[in-house]
């Protein structure tokens, strides 16, 4: 039974087609035609079985981002930095707070030890902190005992990832919206 030129050209399409991974869709692969470029969900067929390797490794390719420029760790890790830091932050201002009702001349040592070392990293500042005196260290390890309990137990991890889903959200759509506003308005002007 002869081959319909539809089904003909749908078949050759198929074979030009190449799975890409982009960094514009997390389930998505750009699809490569002679006619142009489009983004497809990552759905393959079933390939034929000489070929079941090449479409699998394809598959795997397509199933996460790439991200450029973490070659010493990946964004989950640089992230995983800046919580630390954060970390490190808020057991400061606990500590504060607490020696600032009980023990006012430690509160002021730490004081006058922040208003000259910087927050921004938190493990060189723990680190100052340890080597400036006996008494520092001290509240130094009041700190790093804090961070780590902070962490480990009072520390909403779920709501952070809610948070951060529902923040990134909005901020798509804001912005989404304020183009279209900003491109629509510009055209019926034009």
């Amino acid at each position: 039974m002869p081959i319909s030129l539809v089904a003909y050209r749908e078949r050759k399409r198929e074979r030009e087609m190449e799975c890409i991974a982009t960094p514009f869709f997390s389930n998505s692969c750009v699809v490569t035609l002679k006619s142009g470029s489009i983004a497809l969900p990552c759905r393959l067929r079933s390939p034929s079985p000489p070929r079941k390797r090449l479409l699998a490794s394809r598959e795997l390719r397509c199933q996460k981002m790439y991200v450029p420029g973490f070659a010493e760790a990946s964004p989950e890790a640089k992230a995983a930095r800046n919580l630390q830091d954060f970390f490190t932050y808020l057991a400061v201002k606990i500590v504060l707070a607490q020696l600032e009702s009980y023990n006012r001349e430690a509160y002021d040592e730490l004081m006058e030890f922040i208003s000259g070392n910087s927050l921004n990293d938190g493990e060189k500042f723990c680190q100052r902190l340890m080597r400036e005196s006996p008494r520092h260290k001290g509240l130094a390890l009041r700190i790093l005992e804090v961070r780590s309990a902070y962490a480990k137990q009072d520390f909403e991890w779920e709501n952070l990832k809610k948070l951060a889903f529902k923040m990134v959200d909005e901020s798509n759509t804001r912005l989404m919206r304020d183009y279209v506003e900003e491109t629509s308005h510009l055209e019926s002007e034009g």
